[in-house]
């Protein structure tokens, strides 16, 4: 499953609880996993509110310590003792430690050592692992967020007034898209960001999907401009759950001063440096010329090899980098037996994708050579003889 966060209105703990609530989260287990962290006289309630004409959920917790300060170590402690599932547990820590690691920068101390103040309380904590529990029961497992607006005015904290977004908030949204000055107050808390921040988010649309779902979930200040809610939709992804996944890089470069001839040596070259595939795309670049875009799909811990041998071997002064997801079909090797000898196939598909049949080239061509056959004839046969085997 896969969740995209609708932030039109900014995002908290308390919202993102809500919204997960409204889409099926069972309260009973979220009450059980946070009575299991032994945090004195906490309270939580759910609300059913109706914000600018949307029904949504107000997720509410209330707690009888004072005011509290503790360190990552101490939240570390809370989470590990507390009989929470491992993903729970897992999500809960990574939402912490990039808070810790955030506000480690701000301060200049290591993250272990850093004190939380608002974000070190009761309700903060609940909002946490309530967050880390609700993506856990709904099975999601990839997060998409919209733009981020921003706020504007000034907050008031354990260190005194603070300008929006507050210093920790805007270290854990590098990266993210975000809209400067939208809205009056605190659009996004800290709590919100290191959600989305230690869930691994992406400040992208997400792919497309089939939508099973929506959940609001309310905040606590009344906006004059727009509801104040969370939406999250829920969707199931379109391609068939057998597919695997694995996080891939491509490194490319453009190059427009090479002889084309030396294009196969630097494949050649760039194969044995463990690149899964090689690519030249014909370009026009600056003043008319004609170029060529080298692209190299490659392992995280192959690329700065590939990156070496494109230094070396092409006249390129730069390249680049970026990470992408790679779906695979399920795929095997086998041989079948035709008339001009056996030849090597590989067949891609089943479990819920078409099967595809594509016979290997240097086995076709020998085979076309040793018989004296066009090599078109030989693909068709072996074609032919995987799907008899079938």
């Amino acid at each position: 499953m896969q969740a995209y966060f609708d932030a039109f209105s900014g995002i908290s703990g308390d919202m993102t609880v809500g919204a997960l609530l409204d889409l099926g989260v069972p309260f009973d287990g979220l009450q059980a996993a946070l009575d299991g962290l032994g945090l004195p006289d906490l309270r939580i309630a759910v609300e059913r509110r109706t914000v600018g004409g949307v029904a949504a959920t107000k997720f509410v917790v209330t707690a009888t310590e004072a005011p509290a300060e503790r360190t990552f170590s101490a939240i570390r402690a809370i989470l590990d003792q507390a009989p929470l599932a491992p993903g729970v547990r897992a999500r809960a820590l990574a939402i912490f430690r990039v808070l810790a690691e955030a506000e480690g920068r701000i301060h200049g101390v290591a993250a272990e050592d850093v004190h939380f103040h608002e974000v070190g309380s009761a309700d903060a904590i609940a909002d946490v692992v309530g967050a880390a529990f609700g993506v856990e029961a709904l099975g999601i497992e990839g997060f998409y967020v919209s733009g981020l607006p921003l706020g504007r005015g000034v907050v008031t904290s354990r260190h005194g007034p603070l300008p929006i977004p507050a210093p920790a908030t805007v270290e854990l949204l590098r990266g993210f898209a975000v809209r400067h000055g939208d809205g009056e107050g605190e659009m996004v808390t800290p709590t919100g960001a290191a959600i989305l921040r230690g869930l691994g988010a992406l400040s992208a649309p997400p792919p497309p999907a089939r939508l099973v779902g929506v959940g609001y979930g309310a905040g606590t200040r009344q906006l004059a401009d727009r509801p104040n809610v969370l939406r999250i939709l829920l969707g199931a992804p379109l391609l068939p759950a057998a597919l695997a996944t694995d996080e891939m890089v491509v490194v490319e470069c453009n190059i427009d001063d090479m002889n084309p001839e030396l294009y196969e040596h630097a494949m050649t070259r760039l194969f044995a440096a463990g690149a899964v595939d090689v690519t030249l795309t014909p370009v026009h670049m600056k003043k008319g010329r004609p170029g060529v875009i080298l692209q190299v799909l490659v392992a995280p811990e192959r690329r700065d090899g590939v990156t070496a041998v494109l230094f070396a071997e092409t006249t390129t002064i730069g390249v680049r980098a970026h990470g992408v997801t790679r779906w695979k079909v399920a795929r095997q090797s086998a041989e079948v037996t035709t008339p001009y000898g056996t030849i090597a196939v590989k067949i891609a598909g089943g479990d819920g994708t078409p099967e595809l049949v594509t016979p290997e080239y240097e086995s076709c061509r020998a085979a076309a050579v040793r018989n004296d056959v066009p090599l078109r004839i030989v693909y068709e046969a072996a074609r032919a003889a995987a799907r008899h085997n079938d």
